[in-house]
Formats: structure tokens, C-alpha cells, sequence
């Protein structure tokens, strides 16, 4: 009876049956799946740690020290492309400051290449010299960015010497800000010797000894029609050329008449007699042919690298080759329509 008067005494419940202890309570299913899903999330955590810290560990990158302004990389030429681009405009700057004095345009002109050039006065007498001609025979680059260009000019107009090549050295520094497009000149140009040096010795070439064409050699015909409609403009030059064998005449045609002086062939020669010889087709044969142009003026020398190849017992034109053919060069030059 003790038992029953303290179960009688015990607190009051709500209507739910559940005592309010703050935690919602659900049934014991539901409990049981809740409890299912925070196992497999704690397993789940437990066996991504290892494999998140491991890519954490190789994607990180060692620290690199950068500079304390860093910029965005600059599209800058290459050494070979600046060098090129440095003297072609020490070549335009040179032509320029030998005809500065010749008016304002002219003064202009300079100016644009060197902006210091524009609180200078020229001489009355200046202007009167020009250069027909100028190229630069030698680039050195001094620091990144700053070249110094050696600059042969023919000067004309002059009191004295006139059309003799002079030499001027100019200083061109790269302006182009993001990239080296940009030239102007630092200083005048200066007046100097010419650049000394060894004479460049002549080149072996890998032909035999040079002969006047044989009337016998249907290949010196071939030669011969070939470049008389090459460079005068007169006969068909595509029926002179292998299939697949792209050539145009020279426009407008330089010359009214050309002889072919001498041929020189290319390895051993051809047998005594083999010119005669219906040659078997895919032959070929390369030639230095030595002609001579008629123009109006008078002849005037060349030098042709030709490839034959032998079709249908007659020789084509295969190809005008880019250069002769070096003795130390086993490899064929290619040519214009190979």
C-alpha cells in the first residue's frame, strides 16, 4: 500500500505521456534511424579526414618569393625578332636624319624617331644630301632592351664624295611599355669607321666543274626555253615544269633575251654519252646554270639552282631551288614550287 501512495504522489505528465525534460522525443523506430545516420556520418568523417588532408598536403605549392611589385607578363620579341626589329628602324632613322635639314616635313619626320630632335636648328645648307640606300651591317645589343646598330648609308648630294657609303652608329632603346614594339632613337647617330673584320670566305658548293651546255643535252634545252620564258616573258613556261610544279614569269618581264653561259652538275656527272640517252622517268638531275639577261642597259650575270626531273623521256622543270647546294650540305635546298 506504500507502493501504490507514492505512485500516487509521482509528478504529473502531460497529455502526451511524456515528461517535459526539453528534448523532443520521437518513437523508438524513428529514434533507431536517427541513431543509424549519425553512425554513418561519423564513419563517414572518420574515413574522409585521411583522404582531405592528403589532397590538402599535394595541392599545396611551396611559397614562391615574388618581387614586392609584381606584374603581369609581358609579350616581349625574342632576342633574334628585337634584333631584326632594332635595325630596320636604325636603317629608317639613318635615311632620316640625312635629309632632316631639308624642310619641316622633312624635320618632322626626324623628330617622330627622336623626340630631341625637335629644339634643334638645322643648317640653311642642310637637306641637300640623301641617302639612296641604307642597311645595317651590325647589331649588339648593350642591355635588355637597348641596342646599338651599325648603319651603312649611300649618301648622295654631298660636296664632296657623293655615293660613297658612309657609316653612322645609332643607339635604339625598345619603348613599346607591355611589349618591345615600340623603338626610339636615345642619341644622334655618330659618324664612324667601318666595321673591320674578316672577309668572309667563299662558300664550296657541291657541283662539278662548270662547262658551256652541250647542244646534245636535251637538259640544256630545257634550261635554256625555261628561262627565256621565265625572265623575257616569251614562250610557255608550263610546258617546261614537272606536273605539280608551280612557277610565274617574272612581271614585267627585265630582260629580252638570256644565254645560258655555263652548267655545272650537281654530284658525279652523267657518263659520257648519257645526255644523249632517253633518261627512264623520275630522274633528276640538279644544275647550276650561270645566264646572262640582255637588258636595254647591257647583260647583266646570274646564277640559277635548278632540279630536273625526266618524264615521258624529256626533262621538266621540278624545281627553282632556294640556294645552291653546299658542298658540307648533303640535304636539298627546297625551292620555290618543290
Amino acid at each position: 500500500m506504500k507502493w501504490r501512495r507514492e505512485e500516487e504522489q509521482a509528478p504529473p505528465v502531460e497529455a502526451s505521456g511524456v515528461p517535459d525534460t526539453g528534448w523532443a522525443t520521437t518513437s523508438t523506430g524513428a529514434m533507431a534511424n536517427w541513431m543509424a545516420v549519425v553512425r554513418w556520418s561519423a564513419w563517414g568523417l572518420l574515413l574522409a579526414g585521411p583522404l582531405m588532408g592528403g589532397w590538402a598536403l599535394a595541392s599545396a605549392a611551396p611559397p614562391v618569393a615574388a618581387p614586392v611589385q609584381a606584374e603581369a607578363p609581358r609579350a616581349q620579341l625574342a632576342s633574334s625578332d628585337a634584333a631584326v626589329a632594332s635595325a630596320g628602324f636604325a636603317e629608317v632613322y639613318v635615311s632620316a636624319y640625312v635629309q632632316a635639314g631639308a624642310g619641316d616635313a622633312e624635320a618632322a619626320e626626324f623628330a617622330a624617331l627622336y623626340p630631341a630632335a625637335r629644339s634643334m636648328s638645322w643648317s640653311a645648307s642642310g637637306g641637300a644630301e640623301r641617302a639612296t640606300s641604307s642597311d645595317a651591317v651590325q647589331v649588339r645589343q648593350v642591355s635588355a632592351g637597348y641596342w646599338s646598330v651599325t648603319v651603312a648609308a649611300r649618301i648622295t648630294g654631298s660636296a664632296k664624295d657623293s655615293g660613297r657609303v658612309r657609316y653612322f652608329q645609332v643607339p635604339v632603346k625598345a619603348t613599346g611599355g607591355r611589349g618591345a614594339e615600340a623603338w626610339t632613337a636615345a642619341a644622334l647617330p655618330a659618324e664612324v669607321a667601318a666595321p673591320t673584320g674578316s672577309k668572309g670566305v667563299a662558300p664550296e658548293l657541291s657541283y662539278g666543274a662548270a662547262h658551256a651546255p652541250l647542244p646534245s643535252d636535251p637538259a640544256a634545252q630545257t634550261v635554256k626555253g625555261f628561262l627565256t620564258a621565265y625572265l623575257t616573258g616569251r614562250g610557255e613556261l608550263d610546258r617546261y615544269l614537272s606536273p605539280g610544279t608551280a612557277l610565274h614569269a617574272v612581271r614585267p618581264a627585265p630582260y629580252t633575251a638570256v644565254t645560258v653561259v655555263q652548267v655545272a652538275e650537281h654530284g658525279r656527272a652523267p657518263a659520257e654519252g648519257a645526255e644523249r640517252q632517253v633518261p627512264p622517268d623520275g630522274v633528276r638531275r640538279r644544275l647550276l646554270v650561270d645566264v646572262e639577261g640582255d637588258k636595254r642597259a647591257g647583260g647583266r650575270p646570274m646564277s640559277y639552282a635548278i632540279e630536273l626531273r625526266a618524264r615521258d623521256g624529256r626533262w621538266e622543270v621540278a624545281a627553282l631551288e632556294a640556294a645552291p647546294a653546299l658542298a658540307s650540305n648533303g640535304t636539298q635546298n627546297e625551292g620555290e614550287g618543290s
